[in-house]
């Protein structure tokens, strides 16, 4: 079963977004980055996938996490909690420069808080703005992903617990949209947590196709446990959620009908409506009810939510 969610109105394995043109893109490797779109002026994410080894050993410690906490049958079926009754503080970090490029108005960050609760609105989480900070400076304002300049703003910027999310919005460097953490890697690095993306990526931004904010909600997706539908390709545990059909490799555009695991063990049409797939913002609108368990799974054993 599909939960759609809202209209469209709107060794570390680094989860992060590439902006970039189809002719850069072909310069990365596809292991590294996907796949280059002709019919796009950007490709909507790369990912350094963790390897299906990677991926069981995470799902063991999960399950050892829930002994852990006293399950009485790790290999039970999670009981989700009911939508909405998962409230989490955000706090917003708005880094331009000393000219103050990349000013973001609260009319923005209100309309991205409202596409990031209206994606997960069928879901147990419901995001509250509790603090926004606004910070001039030149080198965290071309930030990339584990950089000195990354580890400096957090380091500055970054409050609260595990149960935190500390969003930090800027004109990000290396051609990205946006890179997050996972829940599982907390306990290692608590500094480092939070998501990062593209000021131009808020709604009504300069990133077209992608400025509807789902690059947000994609990320968010990921800090709470959730890996990209084509996690594993066609083989294996996948992104270890039931009711994502298994595919090959991300989507680009809005390819209805594509089916690029077509005759392989998980029947059924890419989930190119996902928001964790890397389709236009425009063609993404939902997350199924595995991935919301999932999600909830994740965020209650690893940030005590």
């Amino acid at each position: 079963m599909q939960l759609s969610l809202r209209t469209n109105l709107i060794g570390k394995a680094l989860a992060f977004c590439v902006l970039a043109t189809p002719m850069a893109a072909s310069a990365q490797s596809d292991s590294a980055f996907g796949h280059a779109s002709d019919n796009a002026n950007f490709l909507r994410c790369g990912t350094k996938h963790p390897t299906d080894k990677e991926a069981a050993l995470r799902e063991e410690h999960l399950k050892n996490m829930r002994v852990r906490a006293s399950d009485s049958d790790a290999s039970a079926a999670y009981a989700e909690r009911s939508a909405g009754s998962v409230s989490v503080d955000v706090h917003f970090h708005v880094i331009t420069d000393s000219s103050n490029n990349g000013a973001v108005s609260n009319s923005v960050i209100n309309n991205q808080m409202n596409v990031l609760n209206a994606a997960f609105a069928d879901t147990p989480f419901t995001f509250n703005l509790v603090s926004t900070t606004s910070t001039a400076n030149n080198a965290w304002y071309n930030v990339s992903p584990d950089s000195p300049a990354e580890a400096a703003m957090k380091s500055a910027l970054r409050v609260g617990d595990a149960s935190d999310l500390n969003i930090y919005v800027a004109n990000i460097g290396n051609g990205l949209l946006g890179w997050a953490t996972f829940p599982s890697w907390y306990a290692g690095n608590p500094i480092d947590d939070g998501v990062v993306v593209l000021t131009g990526s808020l709604p009504g931004g300069s990133a077209a196709p992608y400025n509807e904010g789902d690059t947000m909600t994609h990320e968010v997706g990921h800090w709470l446990g959730l890996y990209h539908t084509f996690q594993g390709g066609c083989r294996g545990s996948g992104d270890y959620v039931a009711d994502t059909p298994a595919e090959r490799s991300p989507a680009s555009g809005c390819p209805i009908g594509r089916d690029s695991c077509k005759g392989k063990s998980s029947p059924g049409v890419d989930p190119i409506h996902n928001f964790m797939d890397y389709s236009y913002d425009s063609c993404m609108f939902e997350f199924t009810a595995g991935q919301s368990s999932r999600a909830d799974e994740m965020s209650s054993v690893y940030r005590g939510l």
